[in-house]
């Protein structure tokens, strides 16, 4: 048996008939039961949602059903913020096996190194093709468990991301199987499964590459021997009139990811947060703990260099011999969508141009998961891709 997936993105509130005969006619589609169903639901959705988890396993069975909530959802060639619904993807992977494993904040304070963890999951860095991640924001810290993640299993990808709920409220569900948990279920795909990731962090390197000469915690303070401030507003100067108008507070940190590179450039950087810049004493805070020595690179974060970005990382992808996929997973930014590009599906329309009907579920997330240099971060105003290949 061949490797399939089947998806369909819903419009509306939640309807027990519309549930079942999209359950019913993804089975149909796909041919064979499914090995792993992924779903996204907006907010409005959670009242209903042991209900919509039970519709779904029963009609479509699924043996194993994940996600969260979402402030919009997202199929295939198409994007719903602010609107109701659900995103459901189905995957029959033959020779591939999903493990569910659920981790919470008491785990990630009593855990005492990487055996704690090993014993948990029961499987071995050598098994594993690649995590899954689903987690809530509000009820654990997802970054301090993916630090602790990176060092056990080395090189493998996390893709996924940080539930969200209503604007401006700290809620937010994750859900595996009948029922909803508190924190966090991170699937790990393992046997004839690979994923390849695109992760597109929607900026574009303004002025110069410099090496940290100076820094504590979290703050810059010389980079080149020169005041942090004063490279940034020097970056800032030298931008176009027009990019200089959209430019305050667009700006960002980049923090190179390999030093064994000759030309950096866009992709090359870890992008974080600047979170205050002092002219008086020119240090800049950002969000990200740079090491002296380290290369740096103030960003630009825009509509236009987040297109280009995405843009250029899908046509890389499509090109590549190796990478045939029959399914993708899309975890956006609440940030990106109409609010960055003004227009609608922005992101879900540049997949489909690039692999054109690829089933595809996603979601508008608080933070997106995937991997820069082979190390998996959380970002913001991010694009997190999986691609889905049977080998």
């Amino acid at each position: 048996m061949t490797p399939k997936a089947a998806s369909k993105l819903y419009c509306g509130r939640f309807s027990e008939e519309h549930a079942r005969s999209t359950a019913i006619a993804l089975r149909e589609e796909l041919g064979q039961d499914p090995t792993l169903g992924i779903l996204f639901v907006t907010p409005d959705y959670i009242e209903h949602l042991d209900d919509l988890l039970e519709i779904i396993r029963l009609h479509g069975h699924v043996p194993l059903l994940a996600g969260c909530s979402g402030q919009g959802v997202i199929g295939i060639d198409e994007e719903r913020e602010g609107q109701s619904g659900f995103s459901l993807l189905y995957l029959s992977m033959p020779g591939c096996k999903a493990h569910p494993f659920l981790f919470d904040q008491t785990m990630i304070e009593e855990a005492t190194g990487a055996d704690y963890w090993l014993d948990k999951t029961g499987l071995t860095p050598k098994q594993v093709k690649a995590w899954l991640v689903f987690a809530d924001p509000f009820t654990c810290q997802v970054d301090t468990w993916l630090k602790t993640w990176n060092k056990i299993y080395p090189g493998i990808p996390c893709l996924g991301g940080l539930a969200s709920g209503p604007v401006n409220t700290p809620e937010s569900w994750v859900f595996l199987n009948d029922h909803r948990i508190d924190s966090g279920v991170a699937i790990a795909l393992t046997g004839n499964i690979r994923i390849d990731t695109i992760v597109s962090q929607g900026c574009k390197p303004i002025g110069e590459p410099y090496t940290v000469t100076q820094a504590q915690h979290n703050v810059l303070l010389t980079i080149g021997y020169k005041p942090a401030f004063e490279v940034l507003n020097d970056a800032y100067l030298a931008l176009p009139d027009q990019e200089r108008e959209h430019a305050r507070g667009h700006l960002f940190a980049g923090l190179a990811m390999n030093e064994y590179v000759d030309d950096f450039k866009q992709g090359d950087f870890l992008v974080r947060n600047i979170l205050d810049a002092d002219p008086s004493s020119g240090a800049v805070a950002i969000n990200a703990m740079p090491r002296i020595g380290q290369t740096m690179q103030y960003h630009l974060r825009d509509a236009d260099a987040a297109t280009r970005d995405l843009t250029t990382l899908l046509n890389s992808a499509s090109k590549k011999k190796k990478i045939h996929p029959f399914a993708g997973l899309l975890c956006n930014c609440n940030g990106r969508g109409r609010e960055l590009f003004s227009v609608a599906n922005h992101d879900a329309h540049l997949v489909n141009e690039y692999f054109p009907s690829l089933p595809l579920a996603g979601f508008f997330a608080n933070g997106e998961i995937g991997p820069i240099s082979k190390q998996n971060f959380i970002h913001g105003y991010t694009a997190s891709l999986a691609l889905f290949t049977a080998v």
